[in-house]
């Protein structure tokens, strides 16, 4: 009998089930940065070997200990002890964690752009159970990190695992990964080809990572591009760090972990482009009397301190250059709040700052549930449609006009309880933005409304799409405060008719002779 052929296990998945074999001596929380920490060593220490086979056919091999030999290609030197053949010699010995953070620790101080991005005796510090994590290094060693260079295998397995443990930690975890179909559908449509690129909040650096593989699948050059981010979170920005030197990114995070609106670290940064995922309603970003005189308001109103949205709002479109262009994702309560919210809004619509918002579905977060917007703002409007203009008869200027779209009926399942977009998902709503700017379009039920502003004063200047877009199979299409104000009056009308009612009753039971006390 032929024996079944087995089918091998693509290499993220193998590593996914070996890495849950730390469960027990690590919480799941911790042991993305044991499994990525190891990815990076093994990585770097297959490049330097690379590179160190070069030298030797090259007959340099008198310059093989040389630091600067590696950096002239991008490589990063790696001492003895901090090599992979070393790390897989002594896996079985009990100080293999001792070993681990040594090796990491020396490759930090041997290689300025990886400053603070490793972890500091983080392995020692776990108190890691040496034959599991041994098990760990047998199975990252089978990994050969160079095989595909097209493919990006050590990229790959990244975003998988970044994914997988924003999915593993669940609700309220997680917050250092956006999802890679969110990022796609937005360097889509702001296309960053050339220019400064910024992420005030990059997490584990996924928007600068598809940033630039949307400029590599449309033919650009990536030495085109400068990469600006800031990141809160110590344990997240190391992940970006790693993230983004494994696949030889260089950008500049700011020197340490730290608050955005507190202390920004590029103070005098114009971007391009800003692409980012704040988080979503956060509290108490401020104290009271902070930040009410900071220049990044620029004539707006101080953002309220009970809710972080239109600072980043704010913080957003001050770093943008004179025809910069942002997007970025928040929660739908910043279409229509109140209060200082809404004269921030208010003012923004009236500077044509905004140029599109598309209501996203629900279920695309790993950390939460609910409806998202995507905003697209663009600093300069006129200008950019006028330069895109140029380029076609049919010319519509769109300066005076807001883009909603509704795409929370497209998308195809993932992972079994989640959303994604297809890539044709994606190329339908970016080809009917691409064409709005410039051109005339129609105006799709349940799909997509082009508002002019004088609508949206008529609407008090909310951005709620569904107050524009015309739904004829949907309770959106109802008018939801003349709803409630006619299901107020109807159920005041019912409690009126309830109350005569029992007045007519008492009255018979009266008439009848018999009182009742209610």
């Amino acid at each position: 009998m032929a024996k079944k052929e087995v089918k091998e296990k693509p290499i993220e998945v193998a590593l996914w089930e070996s890495a849950n074999k730390l469960r027990g001596s690590v919480e799941p929380s911790e042991y993305k940065h044991v499994v990525l920490s190891l990815i990076f060593l093994k990585f770097t220490s297959d490049k330097f070997e690379e590179r160190k086979t070069e030298l030797k056919a090259e007959g340099k091999e008198k310059y093989i200990e040389m630091v600067e030999f590696y950096t002239m290609k991008n490589v990063f030197y790696l001492p003895e002890e901090s090599r992979w053949s070393y790390i897989k010699k002594h896996a079985k010995q009990d100080d293999i964690a001792l070993k681990i953070d040594t090796a990491l620790s020396t490759i930090e101080k041997n290689n300025k752009a990886l400053k603070g991005a490793l972890p500091d005796n983080y392995f020692s510090r776990l108190g890691l159970d040496a034959s599991k994590l041994s098990a760990l290094i047998d199975t990252i060693n089978n990994i050969d990190t160079l095989q595909d260079k097209e493919n990006d295998i050590v990229g790959r397995v990244y975003e998988y695992f970044l994914s997988k443990f924003a999915l593993a930690e669940g609700k309220g975890k997680g917050e250092f990964y956006t999802p890679k179909t969110i990022v796609n559908l937005i360097a889509e449509m702001i296309e960053p080809y050339q220019g400064v690129i910024y992420d005030p909040c990059c997490g584990s650096g996924g928007m600068f990572v598809q940033s630039l593989k949307f400029v590599q699948n449309h033919q650009g050059n990536t030495k085109n591009i400068s990469i600006y981010g800031q990141e809160y979170t110590s344990t997240t920005y190391k992940l970006a760090k790693m993230n983004l030197a494994i696949r030889g990114i260089s950008a500049n995070l700011g020197e340490v972990p730290a608050n955005t609106f507190s202390k920004d670290q590029h103070p005098d940064l114009k971007a391009d482009f800003i692409m980012a995922n704040p988080p979503f309603n956060q509290k108490d970003w401020r104290a009271s009397d902070e930040l009410t005189d900071d220049p990044r308001w620029n004539g707006y109103e101080v953002p309220p301190t009970s809710n972080a949205n239109y600072g980043w709002i704010l913080h957003m479109a001050s770093k943008l250059s004179e025809n910069g262009t942002a997007g970025f994702i928040l929660a739908n309560g910043a279409l229509s709040g109140g209060g200082t919210e809404y004269e921030i809004r208010k003012k923004m619509i009236e500077n044509r700052l905004v140029e599109a918002v598309l209501v996203l579905p629900r279920n695309l977060f790993y950390t939460t549930d609910i409806s998202v917007t995507l905003w697209i703002i663009n600093k300069n409007k006129k200008e950019r449609i006028q330069k895109i203009g140029e380029k076609t008869r049919n010319f519509r200027n769109r300066e005076n006009e807001i883009l909603f779209m509704d795409l929370r009926q497209i998308g195809i399942p993932y992972e079994k309880k989640y959303v994604q977009f297809s890539d044709d998902d994606i190329q339908k709503v970016t080809n009917v933005f691409h064409k709005w700017q410039t051109q005339e379009i129609e105006n799709v039920p349940e799909f997509c409304y082009s508002a002019s502003i004088e609508e949206l004063k008529k609407k008090d200047y909310s951005l709620v799409p569904s107050k524009f877009i015309e739904f004829v199979n949907r309770d959106e299409y109802m008018d939801f405060d003349n709803k409630m104000k006619a299901l107020q009056t109807e159920f005041s009308d019912l409690l009126k008719a309830e109350e005569q009612s029992k007045k007519d009753l008492l009255t018979v039971f009266k008439d009848l002779g018999y009182a009742i006390e209610l």
